[in-house]
């Protein structure tokens, strides 16, 4: 949907997060005599009323009424879900719904877009990507789920070279988008409350697949390529032929391209990040293995197997992000030959925890404390199971650190790696990990940003 078809209709912006603050900006700034309304919780209300004005309403928690039927659009923003039956009976009623992705990617449709989405490191890949390119002398713009709403750079005015942007399974299926590249890096259940179903997680998350000029997936997991094996134009990373990972080191078939010790990122994960992000490169046209050099002067993302620092000869790393039982799998991986205590535990989305339960099982840490709103059932899981380490069950993260503190030996890791959300005690992952940073000492003001975000 373009902007100018909004032009005198009844328009409502749902959400007053960071998707629905910017779309509310732009919309005001284009329409500056027309009526909007802005629906959110009773959470942002505070902050919402504090613009409302001669030309905007605010309406608080409008989805348990019937007031979504007296709007002819409505923007809403990613994190609600379109499955409750207030937008059903809304779509009955003819109500147009659209998003700020999707606005952007039609006022856009020149844009040179490299668009990444996937499970677990989407976030790492879209930043590695970006910095690669920027490092060769390309003007990148860095947007999405990263942290920067795409409507925040609609009037740019600077020549681009390539959009690289994240998107999240929220946004792929509202996007209606054509991405030159689209990468897929991997797909396991996230979000069921959301999405309502693994088939449709799955659904949502691959309905950019199709449109996409050139996809590129990981070969590590068969049924996702099957799910994409209609696509004229795929890649694979992690094949003998292609970029993959043999001898601690990144090749392109037979050629040896870099050294992982001399890689930022750590982690068997990472590696087979960095290979998404130079098969994306390549496939966007790029000389992918002339960039290769430009790796080491990456900066990681905070919250993602960020070391914080060593207290009373123990270290402490930050890995909030994992919001999935699987990135803890991939995390713990991280710290082979160490004794860990491993955090897990927040809100609870529906999701298993028996392929965890049956990895522990086999390769268990030295402790495990589980928190937060699932952590009961984590833990029921884990001795269901016979997991052979020490269960510690506390519900805030307080308690945890505590206890933490007294089980882990000198030299051991105390690693942060929920495998769930943080809505359940926090705003979000990067509160959370914050929270857990000045818990054991360190300063939480010195986890950054995430660099690079908007244009370079």
């Amino acid at each position: 949907m373009r902007l100018a078809e909004l032009a005198g209709k009844r328009v409502a912006i749902w959400g007053y997060g960071r998707e629905g603050r910017a779309a509310l900006n732009l919309l005001r700034q284009r329409f500056p005599q027309q009526r909007f309304t802005l629906l959110c919780t009773s959470a942002e209300a505070a902050a919402a009323h504090a613009l409302a004005d001669a030309n905007l309403d605010v309406l608080v928690h409008a989805a348990e009424s019937n007031a979504l039927l007296q709007f002819e659009v409505m923007i809403k923003s990613p994190g609600i879900s379109p499955y409750q039956p207030a937008v059903h009976d809304a779509l009955e009623a003819g109500v147009r719904f659209t998003s700020g992705s999707a606005i952007w990617f039609a006022e856009n449709p020149h844009a040179r877009t490299i668009c990444i989405t996937g499970t677990k490191g989407k976030s790492t890949v879209s930043a590695l990507i970006a910095h690669l390119l920027r490092s060769a002398g390309k003007t990148v713009a860095l947007a999405g789920n990263i942290g920067l709403p795409l409507l925040e750079l609609m009037d740019v005015k600077t020549s681009i070279d390539w959009w690289v942007i994240e998107l999240s399974s929220f946004q792929t299926r509202d996007a209606q988008a054509v991405p030159d590249v689209l990468l897929v890096n991997n797909l396991y259940p996230e979000h069921l409350d959301w999405h309502g179903s693994i088939e449709t997680y799955y659904a949502d998350k691959l309905a950019l697949a199709a449109r996409a000029k050139h996809l590129v997936i990981g070969a590590q997991q068969p049924e996702l390529a099957a799910y994409c094996d209609q696509h004229p134009a795929r890649t694979f990373f992690g094949t003998s032929s292609g970029w993959h990972v043999t001898d601690a080191a990144i090749w392109r078939g037979d050629k040896r391209v870099f050294d992982l010790s001399a890689s930022p990122l750590p982690g068997a994960h990472n590696a087979q990040n960095l290979c998404a992000a130079f098969a994306m490169l390549e496939a966007a046209g790029e000389d992918a293995v002339t960039f290769a050099p430009f790796i080491a002067s990456f900066q990681p993302l905070p919250h993602r197997l960020q070391t914080l620092g060593v207290r009373d000869g123990i270290t402490y790393v930050n890995d909030s992000i994992a919001t999935t039982p699987y990135a803890t799998l991939e995390a713990l991986h991280s710290f082979p030959a160490r004794a860990v205590t491993l955090l897990v535990g927040g809100f609870d989305r529906g999701v298993s925890w028996e392929d965890f339960a049956l990895h522990m099982q086999v390769a268990p840490p030295h402790t495990i404390i589980t928190m937060g709103a699932n952590g009961a059932r984590i833990a029921a899981s884990l001795r269901a199971h016979a997991v052979t380490c020490e269960i510690v069950e506390t519900v805030t993260l307080e308690a945890v650190i505590a206890v933490a503190k007294t089980r882990t030996p000198v030299d051991g890791v105390v690693l942060l790696s929920p495998g769930a959300p943080s809505f359940d005690q926090f705003r979000d992952y990067a509160e959370r990990g914050r929270e857990f940073a000045r818990l054991a000492g360190f300063d939480p003001q010195l986890i950054s940003g995430i660099a690079g975000l908007g244009i370079a």
